[in-house]
């Protein structure tokens, strides 16, 4: 069973933006065989939103199916079709479709659909999609592409084996059911490109490139008119059932939650450097078809002058035999060196990324892309011609993320901090896509970690919090019997680090205090609880932890101790589990039981008075790391503070100490956001702007996007994480936060530090949150404009004062 009803369809719309260039492409090209088509985005838009999931299923026909003499879990690519005949253009036509690993389905040669939705084999996702727009009267051709990159796929993409599912809704869509009188075939063009070792900086798992025979590969096998005689008949291999019906079925079923991914066509960048071929001095701004001659081999270097994550595009003729290849890189390296200094310098270094490789036929306007989208900043061309010249027609891309939609404002009299929220911005998008990631190039995990921070920016700059949502359930759908979350969801390969499942609590804390959905928060508590019951028998009679198992890291501190060691005691992970038993108060508090309430209250004050004792040096007035006192960080005494370890009267010294004692170990840009946050909450939010200089230095070293870590020779140059100043350019400068869980009141608290003037705005559910400051001849003079029904507090210097609902002027 795989229905739903009434009759309805997930309002999802992949989000397609204008762009000039691409519009300059001619039609017939722009509308070719691969998916990016300005109807689907119209199908999608039109199609209604509400979703009811009927739990019955009987007199379902459809099956899972798969190609003849197919190996369930091996790398393959396939193709399925199916025509049918109809009467007349119905009105709608809803069908539901997924596939393992992914699928692109096709109606009558135009794209209507692509997934699933990354999740795992207990909450398979599928796609909700009214086709009637792309039939007609007479005959109508389904058509699929469904690969399985199997042990090579990316560590984020769960598998069961090779496997594509349509269900029609009703009666009247049954003829799209899938089951024999569907056909398949496997596409022998393609096989796997594992990526170099020698070019990976860092763990690398985002899966293979692609080689791709055009010899073999049979063009136009989506279109209506494509001769399928000689594809054998696909093989059913089960029934469908949702996740609520499931009983050892392969893949429970589960509709998808989130929108479909924004689809925006782009030009591919300029031209920074060539050999063995000159372009055109328009090409790739715009098409400009050129030959590469006879025994020629050519390499064109393109910088797309910032970083994308995108399904590049080439369009190529002639040159039977001919090899392409595509290399992405976030930057380019010189040989043998780990550093490649400044991002925007090219001179004597080289592209050293992985790639994609398309062997020409010889036949016109071959088009090719690639299966799953690519990251890079600059895209390197190098081909190999034989015996025919190659005619480059056109190379171009199209952008994909997750269709946030940027609702934030904000103005000051410091151009750097508008530049700062721009690449806050796009390294938050590229980080966004089915699921948070923490970084597009190397990995595409959603960490607990990195994903409290990402869902925060997303809060403050769009107000959509639907990818928030959908991580958090993600994450606690990891737990099994009695065990924490993993680090990261989805992953075929487990991995724990115990202190990123008590940042999930933080997770579901955040969701709480921001979105007035109190149902989703109350089914987190099991979760919420089952996490704290398995460090609580990891903890000493004083509160503090024993030696944790697995990977006991926070931030840039890591502890390595063996179970059954004598062990005295560390500061960091103690401090995250005081941190989560007040999260978690506040939640048993507010939708839970109060009695759990307040025995985690009970068993957060035995810690606090435990962690003071174990941990505080009184003569330096810090926390240290672990109780002889030797070692002092900024994570250590920024979670103190924030978990209320230091008096209010106190912890403005007290964050001072912290950030500028030169023997205390510094935050990584991970960490910094709670620096940050910790620096607010101390009333310390006015130096803000000048702990701003690591990201000073990578605008100086060229970046596009914010880094992993704060050196020049950092792994990822896109880490979503260090997109935290996009919380506080609008929690600290402008002040806005909630202030009641559900975001029902709000507190605006403004540090200016050495600004004289800022102004913006701030997504609510409600609406927004303006806020205009202004320091005039020592006074400040402010405009805060709330939602209707919205009422607050404003700060200034430890003087509070009321806010209604609507505009607020106040003058301090």
């Amino acid at each position: 069973m795989f229905g739903i009803s009434p009759r309805a369809a997930l309002a999802f719309p992949p989000v397609i933006r204008d762009n000039e260039a691409w519009n300059a492409v001619p039609s017939a090209e722009a509308y070719m065989r691969f998916f990016y088509c300005l109807p689907l985005c119209l199908a999608l838009a039109a199609a209604p939103a509400a979703v009811a999931q009927n739990l019955g299923g009987r007199g379902q026909s459809a099956n899972w199916i798969t190609a003849p003499d197919t190996p369930a879990r091996e790398f393959g690519v396939y193709h399925f079709r199916r025509g049918f005949d109809l009467p007349a253009k119905p009105a709608t036509f809803v069908i539901r479709v997924t596939a393992d690993n992914r699928y692109k389905l096709y109606v009558n040669g135009q794209l209507a659909s692509l997934g699933p939705a990354r999740g795992d084999v207990l909450n398979w996702r599928y796609e909700t999609v009214d086709i009637a727009r792309y039939l007609k009267a007479g005959r109508n051709v389904l058509a699929a592409v469904v690969w399985n990159f199997a042990d090579q796929r990316p560590l984020a993409q769960i598998s069961l084996r090779t496997g594509f599912l349509v269900q029609g809704e009703t009666q009247a869509e049954r003829v799209a059911d899938t089951g024999a009188n569907w056909k398949a075939m496997r596409n022998l063009a393609y096989r796997p490109i594992p990526f170099p070792r020698g070019f990976q900086y860092g763990y690398y798992v985002v899966g293979p490139g692609e080689h791709v025979e055009a010899g073999a590969y049979p063009w136009g096998w989506e279109q209506p008119d494509f001769d399928d005689s000689a594809w054998k008949p696909a093989v059913s291999i089960g029934r469908p059932a949702l996740r609520e019906d499931a009983s050892g079925e392969d893949w429970w079923l589960a509709p998808r939650s989130i929108p479909m991914m924004e689809l925006t066509p782009e030009r591919v960048g300029v031209v920074r450097r060539s050999s063995g071929v000159e372009p055109p001095a328009a090409f790739p701004a715009q098409p400009a078809a050129f030959p590469i001659p006879v025994h020629t081999k050519a390499v064109i270097l393109i910088d797309r002058t910032h970083l994308t994550t995108a399904y590049p595009e080439l369009v190529v003729s002639g040159g039977k035999g001919a090899l392409v290849t595509l290399r992405y890189s976030e930057v380019l390296r010189f040989p043998g060196k780990k550093d490649p200094g400044n991002r925007n310098e090219i001179e004597g270094r080289r592209s050293e990324g992985n790639y994609d490789e398309f062997v020409a036929d010889g036949g016109a306007r071959r088009f090719y892309s690639t299966l799953w989208w690519r990251t890079w900043r600059y895209l390197e061309v190098s081909v190999d011609v034989k015996d025919e010249p190659l005619v480059i027609e056109d190379l171009r891309s199209v952008y994909t993320g997750y269709p946030f939609e940027r609702k934030a404002r904000f103005d000051s009299d410091s151009p750097e901090l508008a530049t700062m929220l721009d690449i806050g911005w796009r390294t938050a998008r590229l980080c966004a896509h089915e699921t948070y990631v923490d970084c597009p190039y190397y990995e595409q995990l959603q960490y607990i970690g990195d994903t409290r921070v990402q869902a925060l920016i997303s809060l403050f700059n769009t107000g959509d919090a639907r990818l928030m949502r959908n991580a958090i359930e993600l994450v606690d759908g990891t737990r099994t019997g009695d065990m924490i979350t993993l680090s990261r969801a989805p992953s075929w390969v487990p991995q724990y680090i115990p202190g990123f499942s008590l940042m999930w609590i933080g997770m579901v804390h955040d969701y709480w205090m921001y979105r007035d959905d109190p149902d989703f928060v109350r089914r987190m508590l099991p979760g919420v609880r089952s996490i704290l019951a398995w460090f609580a028998r990891l903890q000493k009679p004083s509160g503090s932890l024993n030696a944790v198992p697995f990977w006991d890291i926070v931030d840039n501190l890591e502890r390595r101790m063996r179970l059954g060691q004598e062990e005295p005691g560390w500061a960091p992970i103690d401090l995250n589990l005081l941190l989560a038993y007040q999260w978690a108060a506040d939640l048993e508090d507010g939708v839970g039981y109060k009695g759990l309430a307040q025995e985690y209250r009970g068993e957060a004050a035995r810690m606090k008075t435990a962690m003071a004792a174990l941990y505080l040096d009184p003569s330096r007035k810090l926390f240290a790391d672990t109780p002889d006192k030797k070692t002092f960080s900024q994570p250590t005494n920024v979670m103190a503070i924030l978990a209320g370890l230091v008096a209010p009267a106190e912890a403005r010294a007290w964050i001072d100490r912290t950030i500028d004692d030169p023997a205390v170990n510094k935050s990584g840009l991970y960490f910094r956001y709670y620096l940050h946050l910790a620096a607010n909450v101390a009333g310390a939010g006015d130096r803000f702007v000048d702990l701003l200089e690591p990201w000073r230095g990578m605008l100086g070293r060229g970046l596009t996007t914010w880094s992993e870590f704060d050196s020049s020779d950092s792994r990822s140059d896109c880490h979503a994480w260090s997109a935290s100043p996009n919380v506080e350019i609008f929690r600290t400068i402008l002040g806005v936060d909630s202030a009641a869980p559900g975001f029902k009141r709000v507190i605006v608290r403004p540090f200016l530090g050495k600004l004289t003037r800022a102004s913006g705005a701030v997504p609510h559910p409600q609406g927004e949150i303006a806020v205009s400051l202004a320091l005039r001849n020592g006074k400040l003079e402010a405009e805060v404009n709330l939602p209707p029904g919205i009422g607050g507090d404003f700060v200034w210097k430890g003087e509070s004062r009321p806010l209604r609902p609507g505009p607020n002027k106040l003058t301090y």
